[in-house]
This record gives C-alpha cells, structure tokens and sequence, in this order.
C-alpha cells in the first residue's frame, strides 16, 4: 500500500469561487485521491481557506464585519459548498490557524539565521484617496509586456510576467478607482530567493516528469528577464500573521504582517497539524517531515497555471532554505484557464457560474462530469450552456442512466430484483471481457498519470462498450426463445453495473453510490481480474431498480440558464 500526500490550492477567503477554480485545483485532486483510494492507497488530501491579505479586509469591509468574524463564516459557507461538491478532503483547514501563525513565524526565523532574509527600504504605491498602502494585487494598468489593460501589480494574467506596480501604465486603485498614487518609504522583508536559483533550477530540471506547463512557466520566472529575483514577504496591513522570528519580536517589523504567499503555502503543512488536533489523525509529521517517515510519501500538488511560479519557485525556496528535512513536491499538475461563454471567469468581476448557484441548478455529479471530462490540460478550454446540455444528456443520461435502467427494468420485468442464474457466457460475452480487460488497465495507466480528460473519454468508452453489447445481445428478443441465454446476458450486464459503479466512483461518486444501494453491495472493491470482477454478483443475489441516475437537460432549462447567468453575479 503506497502512501500519497494531496493538496489543492488553496482558494481565497473572499467569497464563493466559480467553475473555473473548482476545476483548476480542488476537483481533479479530488478525482486523484478518490482513484487512489479506491485503489487501497493510503492518502491524505488536505486544502484550506487562504484568509490573509487585502481581499480578506476588503470583503469584511464590504459585508460591515470584523475580518476574523467574516473569515470564520466564509470557512464555513466554503466547506459546505466543498461537501456539496463531494471534495474528499481529510481536513479542511485554515490559514489563519494558531498552527499557521506558528509555523510560519518558525520558517521566518530559520530563514532568517540562515542569511536568506534581508531588510529593504524601498518605496511602495500609497493612495491617499484610500488612506493605505496598495498591495500589489490592488493596483492595476496596463502590461507594458502584452498591453493587456486589467494586468495587476505583482502579474499580468495574459501572459504571466512578473510586475511590479510602478512598472504598470497607468496604474490605479482597484479599491477605489483612485489614480493619484504616490510612492512612499517603507521597510519590508524579501526572501533572498536569487541566491538559491541554482538549487531551485537542479531541483525543478530533475523533474522531468513534471507536465510541460508546469516546467514552462516555472522556467520563464527563472530566467526571463534578470532571472529570479528576492521576493518581498512582508506587508504594511492590519490583517495577517505578525511578523516575527519565531516567538522572538523583529525589530523595525512593528505592525507588519507577512505577505499572504508566503504563508499559504506553509498552510498545507499546518492543515496536517491542525487535522490531528481535529481528532482525525494521529501522527503528522509522517507525512511531512522526512526524518519521521515522510521520505516514503508521494507528493502531488494540484493547482491552476496562476499559482505555478510560487509554488514552483518560494515555496521550495522557503524548504529548501530552511535546511530542514521537510518533505517537497514529487508532482505538481497544473490546469490552463476554463473560460465562460466566449470571455473569462473572474471572482473579483463577478463573473460565470459560481460553486454555490451550480450545485441549485444541478447535483454534483452533472457537474462533475462536464469539468473533469472537459478539464484545461493541455490548453484553456471553455464553458457554454449547449456544450453542457450535450455531454449530460449524450454521456450521463443516455450512454451511463439508459444501461442501467434497462439491464435493472428489464431483469425485474423478466426474473425478478435478484441476479438470474442463466447459461455460460458465449462468443459475445468473451469479446466484451477482453475488451474491457483491456480498456480498464488503459483506464488505470491514464489515471495514475493523472490525464483527466482522456481517463473520462476512456470511462465513457467503458460505458458505451455495455450499451453496445446490450443492444447486440437483445436479451428481450433472445428471451422468447431461450431464457436461459436471455438471463445469462442480464446476469453479465448486472456485473457491468457493478464494474461501472467501482470505476466511476472517482468521477461520480453519489451515483457509484446509488448503484452500490441499488445492488446491495458492501463495499466498491476495484476489479483486479476483470472475468472475476463480472462474475462478482452471483446468481440468486438481490438488488433493487434505482430511480432515474440522470435526467435530459431541455431546450427551455438550456435558454434559461444561459440568460440567467448571462455573465454577472448579483
């Protein structure tokens, strides 16, 4: 039994997220982790709420509450949506946790003896208007690399360079629109990240099996421009974790937080703390630290093209600087953009289908399906309601539902609701076997690489191969002649649902559920040898017909949901 350790990255406190963050991060890595358990892996997956920085402020201030008040209630509404989705987390946890605050003051501190925290004076954007400093990502113009006039002041979102807000034309607030920004002096902390290039490039070229948008982007920081550069890690804001060296105070550092992308990502580490305090494990440094077991652990990280540079390149520089024995990375999958409609998704706009208006059109699973089996690998992909409507009612509805509702109906109209004992499996039914003996090991390979789409189309193809043997057999035609063949081609196609119930669980998990309710099974064990997986259900065995596993979208549902989200969030 292998170990693997899962994170998602971790989505802002501020507000509901859409589509496009589900599946850029927190829904394939629920996709890995259900695959591997169900393989009889050891897993631990483990997201948060990131609740630092300005977003944080902002949105507290908007809603008129006090930031923590607002935070704890936005963790919560988070992991309700998170369940509503059917994400597997072990533990859902929080960047504002007292194990946050504490370890990443710890790593400050260690950082610090080491040399590879350095004081800099320097000038930051203050609005006036806005009585405050800007942090970087509330100030916005346009790139002077690409032209795209909504970049921000830590990045452009068109083409991923790193900014810095006065490298920006014609920066403004994003507060309040202000254009009166001046530069004024502050102190802040950098993280001396130019020091430790060549180890950050050996570490990131010995991962050559990392996908190529991975390694791309994480190159272009390395090396466009000057290279990789120090990165501020402190703040002048109210909301965050205190700067200190450990329990020791930073002298000049009065009043600073640390920058919210220094902390997030040491989050990950302090949700495994954070589970164990919950009662949910009991030893977390197992996973973690590889002087205590950890050396043994698979690492994956999955998250959008976004958060690449800083989990590629600061992160590893925080745990690689510390010269402690912290477990790294093995894999990090990383997602292109999903679209809406012909523009983009976008929180902080308001625009697209968000987490919580999905989940009152539709159950998870319709939902699932169409993000995983469309997921942004290989290049941005888009959202529209007809795509939608035609992969529900073509995958969902008719390939997966109309099998099972025909195998079941039918049995029960001819044998009864249990497993009839029928003849011995002829041609056909050694042609389907081998076939799916070989598409379910093609199924595993793609999953264990993590190729999300193509293990949906290889999960559709193992659907559509039942239907096809089911319309060729015509167990209705054959029973008026020879009802033991007929009983004998319902008994395999019951097996079939069972198998589908097993391998789709991944990407479907409430309907693998109902299948497993509707067969009267213990458990959801995955088919080692496939003739013996499809002769589990022996004959005499129980189950019941379920309801209806999916309904067609219409025309009409179509046409309304396209105008009610016709782009903006109330």
């Amino acid at each position: 039994m292998a170990r693997h350790l899962i994170t998602s990255a971790i989505p802002y406190i501020n507000g509901i997220k859409h589509l496009g963050n589900l599946v850029g991060s927190q829904l394939p890595a629920d996709l890995y982790a259900r695959y591997l358990r169900g393989r009889g892996n050891e897993v631990l997956f483990l997201c948060a709420t990131d609740e630092h920085g300005t977003p944080a402020e902002l949105a507290a201030a908007k809603a008129g509450k006090p930031v923590a008040e607002y935070c704890a209630e936005m963790h919560e509404v988070q992991a309700g949506i998170a369940e509503g989705f059917r994400l597997s987390f072990d533990h859902f946890g929080r960047s504002s946790s007292a194990r946050n605050h504490a370890l990443t003051q710890h790593f400050a501190g260690v950082l610090a003896e080491k040399g590879l925290i350095r004081e800099v004076s320097e000038t930051q954007m203050y609005s006036p208007t806005d009585g405050r400093y800007l942090p970087d990502r509330y100030i916005e113009g346009t790139c002077p690399n690409c032209g795209f006039d909504s970049a921000r002041g830590d990045q452009c979102d068109n083409c991923t360079k790193q900014l810095d807000p006065v490298d920006l034309i014609n920066p403004h607030s994003t507060i309040s629109g202000a254009t009166d920004l001046e530069m004024r002096e502050t102190k802040h902390l950098y993280l001396c990240q130019s020091v430790m290039k060549a180890e950050i490039e050996a570490w990131i070229d010995s991962k050559t099996d990392w996908p190529v948008l991975t390694t791309s982007i994480a190159k272009k920081w390395l090396n466009d421009g000057d290279g990789l550069q120090d990165r501020g890690i402190t703040r002048d804001l109210d909301w965050g974790i205190p700067v200190k060296k450990g329990d020791a105070d930073w002298p000049g550092m009065e009043g600073k937080v640390f920058y919210v992308w220094f902390d997030a990502p040491i989050e990950y580490i302090a949700c495994a703390q954070e589970w164990v305090d919950a009662g949910k494990g009991e030893d977390w440094a197992r996973w973690w630290r590889t002087d205590k077991g950890a050396q043994d652990v698979t690492y994956t990280q999955f998250m959008g093209k976004d958060n690449v540079p800083f989990h590629t390149l600061t992160f590893p520089a925080t745990i690689l600087g510390s010269g402690e024995p912290w477990k790294l990375v093995d894999y990090i999958k990383s997602f292109n953009y999903l679209n809406y409609e012909g523009g983009q998704f976008s929180t902080s706009r308001g625009r697209g289908v968000f987490m919580d208006q999905a989940l009152e059109v539709l159950p998870s699973d319709y939902w699932r399906w169409w993000l995983l089996s469309h997921a942004p690998e290989s290049s941005d992909a888009e959202f529209t309601w007809e795509n939608f409507q035609a992969s529900v009612n073509k995958d969902l509805a008719d390939v997966l539902g109309n099998f099972v509702s025909r195998v079941t109906k039918f049995c029960r109209s001819k044998f009864g609701e249990v497993v009839p004992e029928g003849g011995a499996h002829g041609a056909a039914e050694e042609a389907l076997i081998a076939e799916l003996s070989d598409r379910v090991r093609r199924y595993e390979t793609l999953m264990d690489a993590m190729e999300v789409r193509k293990s949906a189309q290889e999960l559709r193809a193992i659907w559509a191969a039942g239907n096809e043997y089911l319309q060729s057999a015509a167990p209705w035609a054959v029973f008026k002649e020879d009802p033991a063949q007929a009983a004998a081609i319902v008994r395999l196609s019951l097996n079939l649902i069972r198998l589908y119930a097993v391998l789709s669980a991944p990407f479907i998990p409430d309907t693998a559920a109902v299948l497993k309710e509707a067969l009267k099974l213990d458990g959801l064990d995955w088919p080692g040898d496939l003739p013996e997986a499809l002769s589990a259900l022996s004959a005499g065995a129980e189950f019941s017909v379920p309801e209806n596993l999916f309904r067609k979208i219409t025309d009409e549902e179509r046409e309304d949901w396209q105008k009610r989200f016709s782009g903006k969030r109330d």
